[in-house]
């Protein structure tokens, strides 16, 4: 089995995935050393896999005047493989992919000449475009690189997806995977109904951050005849785990084991409410996610892996109170945090 083929491999049994975020000076220039020492940081703390160029990124680093796609993909991709030279350990390489479906080639292309494992292929910005039409952009995707299908809430640019969309795209040869970020529990069991009922096998990952514990507890069974399908999500990939990336190891891995058991213990309820609280002040949910990227930041700032909360939209900075918000969480949620 060759590293590739490992990685796929990693990836459908489910692991933790960080959205990574971008390091800038304070004149809003890539920072690579301070990105490598980000890098590096969610490697030891155990992350199984990195997604790069995904909203937590930016996605004005595929603006031309920025020009920063392929310097983050490939220094992204040189601190895996150091790590895996060190190590041993397979790391599963994700790069998100966006525009329209001749852009959306050109990045997966990009991605696969790095050697990068599969594309977190987003929706984002396509309200115009037509189910059919997004499912045509996606087989043409997984000619290049495996897909990861995206719901992306529509409050950061995403859309509403039918049931029927996720039934059609979870039948897709190449398609390994869906991340459920709709922030929405109706259209979670919609995208979860769709995979469990495919012929394929497609492993789900949790992106919403608000429910991301109940997320991977749950077990969904769906009843079809005298048969019982049942599917689980299988790991995350998050905003969220881009802080305190430690803690949030230990949470998955405890999550994982607590999934087997034929109870869950109350307590862990209680975790998904802090949870949710913390995510609610990184997030900026008060002021609908506007300081959602720069809420990260902040959290990373304070733990010492980032000098300061700069992004490349000199507009996108802290909400009015979300510093506060994120001292009482920290404060609150000791043992959310590194």
């Amino acid at each position: 089995m060759n590293r590739h083929e490992e990685a796929l491999k990693i990836f459908a049994q489910g692991t933790f995935i960080p959205a990574v975020p971008l390091a800038l000076d304070a004149a809003r220039r890539f920072d690579e050393t301070a990105q490598r020492l980000l890098l590096r940081y969610y490697l030891e703390a155990g992350a199984g896999g990195i997604a790069v160029a995904v909203h937590t990124t930016q996605f004005q680093i595929r603006d031309p005047v920025i020009a920063l796609l392929e310097p983050v993909l490939r220094v992204t991709g040189e601190e895996i493989e150091r790590f895996e030279t060190e190590t041993g350990q397979v790391i599963v390489r994700i790069a998100g992919a966006c525009g329209s479906t001749r852009q959306a080639l050109s990045e997966a292309e990009l991605a696969r000449g790095l050697g990068y494992d599969a594309v977190l292929l987003s929706p984002g910005g396509l309200r115009d475009m037509s189910e059919d039409t997004l499912l045509e952009r996606t087989r043409a995707v997984a000619g290049v690189l495996p897909v990861i299908g995206f719901y992306l809430q529509p409050s950061v640019g995403g859309r509403p997806l039918s049931y029927e969309y996720w039934r059609k795209l979870c039948e897709i040869d190449k398609v390994i995977g869906v991340k459920c970020a709709s922030f929405d529990r109706y259209s979670t069991v919609d995208v979860v109904r769709a995979a469990a009922l495919s012929t394929r096998e497609v492993a789900l990952y949790t992106g919403n951050d608000d429910n991301l514990v109940i997320d991977l507890l749950t077990p969904y069974r769906f009843t079809v005849g005298c048969q019982i399908k049942e599917k689980r999500f299988v790991g995350g990939l998050l905003g969220q785990w881009a802080v305190c990336a430690g803690a949030a190891v230990e949470m998955f891995n405890m999550l994982r084991q607590a999934a087997k058991e034929p109870r869950i213990p109350s307590g862990l309820l209680g975790l998904a409410a802090e949870v949710t609280d913390f995510n609610s002040a990184v997030f900026d949910v008060k002021h609908g996610f506007k300081g959602c990227i720069p809420g990260v930041h902040e959290v990373l700032r304070r733990q010492g892996l980032l000098e300061g909360v700069w992004c490349l939209d000199p507009e996108e900075r802290l909400s009015e109170g979300q510093s506060e918000e994120i001292t009482r969480v920290m404060e609150m949620y000791p043992h959310l945090c590194d």
